[in-house]
């Protein structure tokens, strides 16, 4: 059975000021909310809201592990389509040779890639606790 999708179709406009602003980013920021617009979502709804427990020191080291581990699987990917174009390519000594070489290199880059995957899981684990 098909969940029913909760869109939301209205809009609610509210005019502040400058310094009430800089109120509701800094409440704001001190919660666990990603987005202003769920958090004033909640607020008017009476909804509770979770005081921000993460380790704001961590969140720089995240940010940055997601990212290389963004890049890593870019290039696990690079060089899976490389490697597939050489198996379907003729097929000579060195071509051999060559691949047998990228093989060895493609089971260490596995391996490094799946040492930062672990350890970004187990970072993000312990962060979003």
């Amino acid at each position: 059975m098909k969940e029913k999708k909760n869109n939301r179709l209205k809009w609610l406009t509210v005019r502040v000021s400058e310094a009430e602003y800089a109120a509701i980013q800094k409440q704001f920021q001190q919660t666990t909310e990603r987005k202003l617009s769920s958090y004033a979502r909640n607020i008017l709804l009476g909804k509770p809201m979770i005081a921000e427990v993460r380790d704001a020191s961590l969140q720089e080291v995240i940010s940055i592990l997601i990212h290389m581990q963004k890049d890593f699987n870019g290039v696990a990917n690079n060089y899976n389509q490389m490697v597939h174009k050489l198996h379907i390519s003729d097929t000579k000594a060195e071509l051999k040779a060559w691949i047998a070489l990228y093989e060895r290199e493609k089971v260490k880059l596995f391996f490094h890639m799946e040492t930062i995957n672990d350890y970004v899981k187990k970072t993000s684990k312990k962060w979003l606790l």
